[in-house]
């Protein structure tokens, strides 16, 4: 029973003597390595940290300033935006002036009604007019003036007191001219063409009123509207929480 006991002893001890052993022999082979580095070694490492540092600082700002400006161009867009809608909401109220392909029709007093001393004719009668209008909206023409006034869709033409007025403005004094603006060139030939084969010349001289149509022009101007548009029955929409209306 000692002899066992004195065997169990002997190889604890000598498993604990190895274990220390073997740690000794480790610490010895891997020893802890040490920053061996001068002082100007560590500065200059230190130095190349600062420069790294300002480098990333310098792209951050630069790439922060590329966002605002970004931003910036795309506020200015949507004002852009904003600004050729309202141009463009503008040109198709009539509410400039344009420069067009297109035809001029004057309409003056049969010159024959004068010569043999017949009373001449004041105007031109409102449902003559109109019927010539729908003609020429019948043929594509897209701006149209009359005596210096634009037609736009909210015009009037209407006999006041037996003067044919159009909004508000008399067409007593003849002649008078009425200018056509059309999309292009081939546009006006074409109304022209049609114009010359048109009812309207007879229509005229039965009213004792002369008919003349223009060759085509590359460009004529038609005036802007500058009467005051009056818009009824339409209100304002509120906006409901949220910001949907």
């Amino acid at each position: 029973m000692d002899k066992q006991h004195k065997n169990l002893s002997f190889v604890v001890i000598s498993a604990v003597i190895g274990f220390m052993l073997a740690i000794q022999f480790q610490t010895v082979k891997e020893p802890i390595a040490r920053d061996t580095r001068d002082i100007w070694q560590l500065r200059e490492a230190l130095l190349k940290e600062k420069e790294l540092q300002s480098n990333l600082l310098s792209e951050i700002g630069s790439i922060e300033g590329k966002i605002t400006a970004y931003e910036s161009e795309r506020r200015q867009s949507k004002e852009q935006v904003l600004i050729d809608t309202l141009q463009e909401l503008k040109s198709e109220a009539g509410l400039t002036e344009v420069k067009s392909p297109g035809i001029i029709l004057r309409v003056q007093p049969i010159f024959e009604e004068i010569q043999v001393g017949l009373p001449s004719s004041s105007g031109i009668s409102p449902e003559l007019l109109k019927r010539l209008l729908n003609e020429l909206n019948m043929y594509e023409a897209k701006y149209v003036s009359i005596d210096g006034r634009r037609v736009i869709n909210t015009t009037v033409i209407r006999d006041i007191n037996n003067e044919t007025k159009i909004d508000g403005y008399p067409l007593t004094n003849l002649p008078i001219e009425i200018r056509v603006g059309v999309d292009n060139l081939i546009a006006a030939e074409k109304l022209f063409n049609r114009m010359k084969v048109s009812r309207a010349v007879e229509e005229f001289f039965i009213d004792n009123l002369k008919l003349t149509i223009s060759e085509p022009s590359t460009e004529i101007t038609i005036p802007a509207y500058d009467n005051q548009i009056r818009i009824r029955y339409l209100e304002s929409v509120k906006a409901t929480e949220g910001g949907d209306t």
